[in-house]
């Protein structure tokens, strides 16, 4: 396995500094008065130093909905749009309330195996990672499927393969739960302190949730990797793998983001590079987005608890077309 698995808390370090320096050249900030401690600060030595660092440079807002009135607000639990070229908090609707994630948990996933892995390394799926996949989104795995990680991003993003989540999580930690526990070491690393994560895949617990802002500082970090943008960018994908008994295996992936398969428009003047679903009954209807607004600014949209399908695509939109553009 050619990974850099970041176990270590000198690692650790090294890597929210890292994440902090990104977060200054690409993250946001903004115009509203803030109070830079809520409810976000890092932990470790010198903290009060590193928590105002760390605020001046993201979109801090205080815990105050804001654009609501303006919008069908009530189609969805929370929603957020955050420019990341002008640094401005643009839209607010209970921003840091814990949600669910459902499948946008693959976002940091994927973010931790596209940084630390060779994506044409060969993944053979164990009987383990497909177990207990009925009634949940799959991309049709078998055990003894040798795949690329590639292959398996593809899987986990575009058509949110469960099964996909759980292998990639085995070949990168040796289990789920230590995957896990790698989730919620970047998850900090990120300055998303209030989330915590239990699995790879977004499958209901109790103790797996996120707030949309935390999924904003998550989603930012993601997007800042090519193939992330890649893959998120696809409409769909040919899958060309072996089965345990050698034979070729092809299968043809297509994107569960309606944007991009064409079901639903998205607004004037946005155009939308990718994002990533997430459906559970605990969650509602979710929808993480990286769009482009006329002016070419960069703006990361979010959409969690969604009510139906139908009103979750279209207070995406409002929030676009109202506060993005």
């Amino acid at each position: 396995m050619k990974c850099t698995n970041r176990t270590h808390h000198l690692k650790i370090k090294l890597l929210c500094i890292s994440c902090i320096a990104a977060l200054f050249m690409n993250g946001c900030g903004t115009g509203k008065t803030a109070d830079i401690q809520n409810p976000y600060s890092l932990t470790g030595d010198n903290s009060s130093v590193s928590n105002q660092f760390f605020a001046r440079n993201l979109c801090v807002t205080d815990d105050i909905n804001f654009g609501t009135d303006q919008v069908h607000a009530d189609y969805a639990e929370g929603a957020g749009v955050f420019d990341l070229t002008t640094k401005e908090v643009l839209y607010s609707q209970n921003l840091f309330e814990k949600l669910y994630p459902a499948s946008t948990t693959k976002i940091l996933t994927a973010y931790i195996i596209i940084r630390n892995c060779d994506l044409d390394d060969k993944v053979t799926v164990s009987a383990d990672a497909i177990a207990n996949m009925a009634d949940s989104s799959k991309c049709g795995l078998a055990a003894g499927d040798v795949l690329t990680v590639r292959d398996l991003l593809y899987g986990l993003l575009l058509v949110s393969g469960n099964d996909a989540a759980n292998v990639l999580a085995e070949y990168y930690s040796g289990s789920i739960d230590k995957f896990a526990e790698e989730m919620n070491r970047e998850a900090k690393a990120l300055g998303a302190t209030q989330s915590h994560f239990v699995n790879a895949n977004g499958l209901p617990d109790d103790d797996h949730y996120t707030t949309i802002y935390d999924m904003y500082l998550i989603f930012q970090a993601a997007i800042q990797t090519q193939d992330f943008i890649d893959i998120i960018h696809t409409q769909s994908y040919d899958a060309a793998y072996q089965n345990a008994s050698g034979n070729a295996v092809t299968q043809t992936w297509e994107s569960t983001n309606r944007y991009l398969n064409g079901q639903t428009t998205e607004p004037e003047d946005i155009t939308v590079i990718g994002g990533k679903t997430g459906t559970t009954n605990a969650a509602g209807y979710c929808l993480v987005l990286y769009s482009k607004n006329k002016k070419g600014d960069d703006i990361v949209s979010i959409v969690y608890k969604g009510k139906t399908r139908s009103d979750m695509y279209t207070l995406m939109n409002q929030i676009l077309s109202t506060f993005a553009n």
